[in-house]
């Protein structure tokens, strides 16, 4: 046992103080699952409208990633997934970086990562919550908090405590969903709300009250331009660029790409043949997946882009000496940042914030001018972190969750199986899956990030960004594949006890 592994045995009480969701002691049925399932998202969709009480005005941190965070600005559910994937990206840093030596084959150092993991998440509540209120983005109402006759700080407080209970309620909904149902609860809570954004980016009819005044969803927004502009204005080049970026044609075909193309890099696989020792005729195979980390690693990679955007803002609006009002961090007007590292790391949803006529436009209402290089620098940026943090956190992923080569060859050689021609040794196997995983992973990371970065280029519908749908696409596929396998199981309990 490594000196860390030591030092997180003198910490497993605090760890096991941690309430947990109890493990089914025996196989749960593919309907009782499903039930499961189904009920943990209908308890979100509810929590979902339940508002915080005493909340006065507030500002959105978190406006451009709520499709990826799963949250509700003003409710129970204001922090979404956040909390889960920031402890996510912590545990990953530690012990992809070798700072924590947890063998993750150890039944024991399982459990200490999932208990360390735990009370990261807690943390994280508490981290995100108080600077949120205390920040000014949270305000208490001062009419409630005379009528119940109360200072605005306690209000402040009850605040803080109703967003941490709703965090953490999070992350039990996200653990009854792994033990008890199908998939996991954080890409359920993804699933459930890019589906809710490109629900309203398709269907509705309001219109906003800035910008052009076209109905938000993109049915009505083309009823009303083919109703209002006539063929041969359509045509000009004024026309189809308006069609493009404003009635948001471009986004419908980013949209459609994006599903299209994570459908494909799902499919696309190098498959290992298998075939047991001593069961003669027991073939099989091993499917190494292009994207084979999952596309849960990009949703890291956007958090930790929310986590910049929060800490800018916060700056911005600080007195701490040298950092709070720091033009370099990040200068802000209103919502939007104007400069600095805040703008260069700002996410970029659609042609609005990269086209050099359309960006200038928006800057010349603020009164401010930007200059081509600064909005091409920002564009450059935004590129090299979403493909740069997707290839490292789909490294982590692999060396985190046990699908590394050398945790896959021992996997396999426990269930008596090996590669024909070889003999049967769990070196050997290694040394194969060597030669396939780290590069698969790599490519994998690679495709992920640049899908994601160009489809926010693009735009997409609903705003729900390409990393959005890239996740949706990507877990409703796992989500498919997990059913199929959990339904054949039921078909054959034999392959159950086998795997």
């Amino acid at each position: 046992m490594g000196s860390s592994s030591i030092y997180l045995e003198k910490l497993a009480p605090i760890f096991d103080r941690i309430p947990s969701v109890r493990r089914p002691t025996k196989h749960v049925h593919f309907k009782r699952k499903l039930m499961w399932t189904i009920g943990v998202l209908v308890l979100y969709f509810i929590l979902t409208n339940v508002p915080l009480f005493g909340l006065g005005e507030s500002a959105d941190l978190f406006e451009y990633y709520r499709a990826i965070m799963a949250g509700q600005q003003g409710t129970l559910m204001q922090l979404g997934i956040a909390p889960i994937v920031d402890a996510g990206i912590v545990m990953q840093l530690l012990v992809g970086a070798g700072i924590i030596g947890l063998d993750m084959s150890q039944p024991r150092d399982q459990q200490l990562y999932q208990g360390l993991q735990k009370f990261l998440v807690v943390f994280f509540c508490v981290v995100l919550a108080a600077p949120q209120v205390f920040g000014g983005f949270l305000s208490p109402s001062p009419e409630l908090a005379a009528a119940l006759g109360v200072s605005l700080f306690a209000l402040e407080i009850l605040i803080i405590l109703q967003v941490i209970i709703g965090g953490l309620i999070i992350m039990y909904l996200d653990e009854v969903v792994s033990k008890w149902g199908i998939g996991s609860g954080v890409g359920l809570f993804i699933v459930a709300e890019v589906s809710r954004q490109i629900i309203q980016g398709i269907f509705y009819w309001q219109t906003p009250t800035m910008g052009i005044q076209l109905p938000i969803g993109i049915i009505p927004k083309l009823y009303e331009v083919f109703t209002t502009w006539s063929l041969s204005e359509l045509l000009t080049l004024d026309g189809i660029q308006f069609l493009l970026y404003h009635a948001e044609v471009l986004a419908i075909f980013s949209t459609i790409l994006i599903f299209v193309v994570v459908v494909y890099a799902e499919n696309t696989r190098v498959e290992i043949p298998l075939s047991h020792g001593s069961v003669k005729g027991a073939r099989g195979r091993y499917p190494i997946k292009l994207i084979y980390a999952s596309v849960l690693p990009i949703i890291f990679v956007h958090v930790l882009q929310a986590n910049i955007t929060m800490a800018t803002r916060f700056l911005w609006n600080s007195d701490i000496p040298i950092l709070g009002g720091n033009p370099i961090i990040g200068q802000y007007i209103g919502d939007q940042p104007v400069s600095g590292i805040a703008y260069y790391f700002q996410p970029i949803h659609s042609p609005h914030d990269w086209v050099p006529s359309l960006v200038q436009e928006q800057f010349a209402q603020m009164g401010i001018a930007i200059s081509t290089w600064q909005i091409g620098l920002h564009v450059l940026t935004f590129l090299l972190f979403f493909v740069i943090g997707s290839i490292v956190f789909a490294i982590f992923w692999v060396r985190t969750t046990g699908m590394g080569a050398e945790s896959v060859a021992q996997q396999i050689n426990r269930t008596g199986m090996q590669i024909p021609g070889f003999r049967r040794n769990a070196s050997v196997m290694e040394k194969i899956l060597k030669k396939y995983i780290p590069a698969v992973t790599i490519l994998g990371g690679l495709i992920l990030g640049l899908i994601a970065a160009f489809a926010n280029l693009l735009g997409t519908i609903g705003m729900a960004t390409g990393t959005g749908i890239l996740l949706t696409v990507g877990i409703l596929y796992r989500l498919y594949e997990e059913m199929a396998e959990e339904q054949l199981m039921e078909m054959y309990p034999a392959l159950r006890k086998m795997f």
